[in-house]
């Protein structure tokens, strides 16, 4: 009897150490079904060595009931698909777990093992994210990643090619996971030269967590290259032509080997491209009307390139190193024509021809040292040593001559050139660490970076043009240095509680920035002796927390917050002047202070197809670009970025994927209301605007017939929006289509698409501020026939078992990867 008593004291006992948990999850195929009798295996992380078995149901549901903690994968195979694994989880007590849904697609049979013969979906929603598969999409081909952004979802360019975000600024843009430091027109120039051949994946992440930089208001755009993740020797090349107005053309050609040691990778792109855009201005200032339009044609060849080794030292342990880049050259030009009108009698007074002409360099290249450590009970460490460059070379001449009404005689004119060189250099070095944790997970992280910039701006009055004589002109010329030291640390911890999931985060950012502008001497040297400079030096904490409500995954909500900044740019504290034509200059603003923005947000997924998200933001110093009048020529305009006072946005996002049999849908709409405030001197220097937006996106797939053709439809509307506190924008919209047909016996794809269908791609846009009426409008060449052809060759056999074996524990080279750039 004594023996039973201790018999079953044991097991009470052990039953209180680790109470039974359910792990439970469903298995679909690519058209959204359940997949029934579909294999499923319990893997233990730390050897895959096989723990459970079990099956799905009718549903294509599963479950298993374990009280032994650790950490898991789960395994799911099923005759003619591709195996695919889950990422790695942890079984905790008093916590059940459910699987992510697991996506199985077809595969067909190679001589040398499984090929994957299937493509990713064209948009992919996470908690955090979301993720457009730009690599798989027929109407991506012969875009430019500016392109890209312009049509993803709830994303808006304005006028200036200025990137919002759920009708917010402060859109911080990842390259490969690091943060560009390019803004405004130079990040539009250096997006244009990055082509869709180079791009797998656009993540718009709304919701980043402690572990990335606090900089992005309105959140994050990670633009993700390709990276050849299959074993053996194997490689792509790609060609495209595009016809709109102009030909342009684009190439390509991708190398990758990969065994139990090693991966190298690397990949070459060019492009050559003439692009026509029309834009025309209207401003009434006092008694006269400036009717400007402009004719741009612009031509530009650019070469990306990307190059890598991953060393895998042993089962824990990877070294890496990898360079990137992109080298463009460009030129354009610009007729512009101004009709300058005296407004009482409606007459012309005379004629303004600005026929500049521009020519430049962007030149960027990265290198980058990596290691990171991961062993099966859940300790990872990872340490990333960056140093990148961008070399800005713009060399224009703008000549200015005044006719009179009748276009016959020059009655004056103002002809300069300008040479603007800009170098940038960025050191970084960041690390992350992640462990298990009183049964939850811990992340601790610290990153430091060192941005340099020096800018010299040359402003030559030109006395003769040919052959060309030209003065400096030292009153309007200047060198402007800016240093920013960033340093960074946060702690982020994770816990899953029965049906909850609770994250909670604190990043602290200390910021110190100098900026010193100097004059030159008339051989264009610097004059060091003079000097205007500022200096700041500010420390930030940044919360963020979100809790996951799970226990039910055919209907989860979730609740976060975070505070973020955004810091200005160099070009926006110059304080010197930029002439853009002769009643147009813009200039930089010492005062410009950055902006704080605070989200809350609740979100809701049901059965995995219906994502819905509101939130509310609230943004102090807002920064706005306003486009105000110069006081000792009331005649003249010119441009600066300001902080209003305040913008409150509320958003409200509804995502669905439809799947039926070989048709897919995927429709995003938007609703945003913002209201603007800001007071600059009263009477029409008051900026108090309330904004209603609403924006659709939508792609449709259908896959004809059994012979490798796929049709796709795509297209966004806009409604009439704000820009930067003053402008308002009417709505703007475009639809695209395309075919696909699948050649080279399964090895080849070719593509053809015609995109703006209904040329109804322009803008237009309208600002009354201090006593200043402007209207602007404009049109890209938007509306082209582009074609693509595509061969794979070489090895594309996924061998995921041996993957794991030698220790490649990476989530990214699974077929249900979340993606991210976790770290940052």
């Amino acid at each position: 009897m004594r023996k039973l008593l201790m018999l079953l004291s044991i097991a009470g006992l052990s039953t209180s150490v680790m109470q039974a948990q359910k792990i439970s999850g469903t298995v679909a195929d690519d058209q959204g079904k359940g997949l029934e009798k579909t294999t499923v295996t319990l893997l233990k992380a730390k050897d895959s060595s096989a723990f459970k078995f079990g099956a799905t149901d009718k549903s294509g549901s599963y479950s298993f009931i374990t009280n032994t903690a650790g950490s898991y994968i789960v395994k799911v195979t099923h005759i003619g698909y591709v195996p695919v694994f889950s990422k790695r989880f942890d079984v905790v007590e008093g916590a059940d777990v459910s699987v992510p849904a697991l996506t199985l697609v077809k595969a067909s049979q190679t001589l040398s093992g499984v090929s994957v013969s299937s493509q990713k979906p064209m948009v992919e929603m996470k908690a955090d994210k979301m993720i457009l598969n730009v690599e798989g999409t027929i109407n991506a081909v012969g875009s430019d990643a500016l392109e890209l952004l312009r049509k993803s979802p709830g994303v808006l360019l304005d006028k200036d090619d200025n990137i919002s975000l759920a009708g917010k600024n402060g859109v911080q843009v990842y390259i490969d996971g690091k943060p560009s430091p390019l803004t405004g027109a130079d990040l539009a120039a250096y997006l244009k030269s990055m082509q869709s051949a180079q791009i797998e994946a656009i993540e718009i992440i709304t919701n980043p967590s402690a572990k990335y930089d606090a900089a992005g208001n309105a959140g994050i755009i990670n633009i993700r290259l390709k990276k050849n993740k299959a074993f053996g020797t194997n490689g792509s090349m790609n060609a495209g032509y595009n016809i709109g107005i102009y030909p342009k053309y684009n190439a390509g050609l991708a190398l990758n080997h990969r065994n139990n040691k090693i991966n190298v990778f690397g990949n070459y792109n060019y492009n050559n491209s003439k692009n026509n855009f029309r834009m025309n201005m209207h401003r009434e200032r006092l008694d006269t009307i400036f009717d400007q339009k402009n004719n741009i044609i612009s031509k530009s060849q650019s070469h990306g390139f990307k190059a890598g080794l991953d060393y895998f030292v042993n089962k824990k342990s990877t070294l890496g190193v990898l360079i990137n880049g992109n080298v463009n050259n460009n030129n354009t030009v610009t007729d512009s024509r101004t009709e300058i009108i005296y407004k009482p009698t409606g007459i012309v007074d005379r004629v303004l021809h600005a026929n500049n002409v521009s020519s430049g360099d962007r030149d960027n290249v990265n290198f980058n040292v990596n290691y990171k450590y991961a062993d099966t009970s859940g300790h990872e460490f990872n340490l990333d040593a960056d140093y990148g460059l961008f070399r800005i070379n713009t060399n224009q001449f703008q000549p200015n001559k005044y006719y009179d009404p009748s276009e016959t005689h020059v009655i004056g004119q103002a002809i300069y050139r300008f040479v603007s060189p800009t170098d940038i250099d960025i050191y970084t070095l960041k690390g992350d660490y992640e462990q298990n944790f009183k049964k939850g997970r811990l992340g601790l992280g610290f990153k430091t970076s060192l941005t340099n910039t020096g800018n010299t701006f040359n402003r030559y009055n030109v006395t003769q043009e040919v052959p060309e004589i030209k003065v400096l002109d030292l009153e309007r010329s200047n060198q402007f240095d800016y240093h920013e030291n960033i340093n960074a640390g946060y702690v982020n911890y994770n816990k899953q509680f029965k049906g909850v999931m609770v994250q909670a985060g604190l990043r602290v950012e200390n910021t110190v920035s100098t900026g010193d502008s100097y004059p030159l001497n008339s051989d264009g040297s610097v004059n060091t002796t003079i000097k205007q400079s500022f200096k700041r030096n500010y420390t930030d904490f940044f919360p963020s927390a979100a809790i996951s409500f799970n226990k039910n995954p055919m209907n989860s909500w979730g609740l976060s917050y975070s505070r973020r900044i955004d810091r200005p740019a160099y070009q926006d504290l110059n304080p010197f002047e930029f002439k853009l034509d002769e009643y147009t200059y813009m200039k930089g603003n010492t005062e410009l202070k950055p902006q704080y923005s605070q989200i809350i947000s609740l979100s809701n997924t049901f059965k995995y197809k219906l994502t819905t998200k509101l939130s509310f933001s609230h943004v102090d110093d807002v920064f706005a670009q306003l486009i105000d009048v110069d006081t000792t020529e009331k005649s003249k305009a010119f441009m600066m970025k300001k902080n209003l006072a305040t913008q409150d946005a509320f958003n409200l996002t509804v995502s669905y994927m439809y799947m039926k049999k070989a048709y897919t849908a995927f429709i995003n709409t938007s609703g945003t209301y913002s209201h603007y405030k800001a007071d600059f001197g009263g009477g029409s220097r008051i900026v108090d605007i309330d904004a209603w937006t609403f924006s659709v996106f939508m792609q449709n797939s259908l896959k004809l017939g059994k012979k490798g053709w796929t049709a796709e439809v795509s297209g966004f509307y806009n409604s009439p929006s704000l820009w930067g506190g003053t402008f308002k924008s009417k709505s703007i919209w475009s639809i695209d289509g395309g075919v696909q047909k699948t050649v080279f016996k399964g090895k080849g794809n070719l593509k053809v698409s015609v995109t703006d269908i209904f040329e109804s791609l322009k803008w237009q846009g309208t600002s009354d501020f201090a006593d200043q009426k402007l209207t602007v409008q404009g049109r890209p060449e938007a509306t082209q026939l582009r074609t693509s052809l595509t061969w794979r060759f070489g090895s594309n056999t996924v061998k995921a078992a041996r993957q794991r074996k030698a220790g490649l524990d990476d989530e990214s080279s699974r077929t249900q990867s979340s993606g991210g750039i976790g770290g940052q």
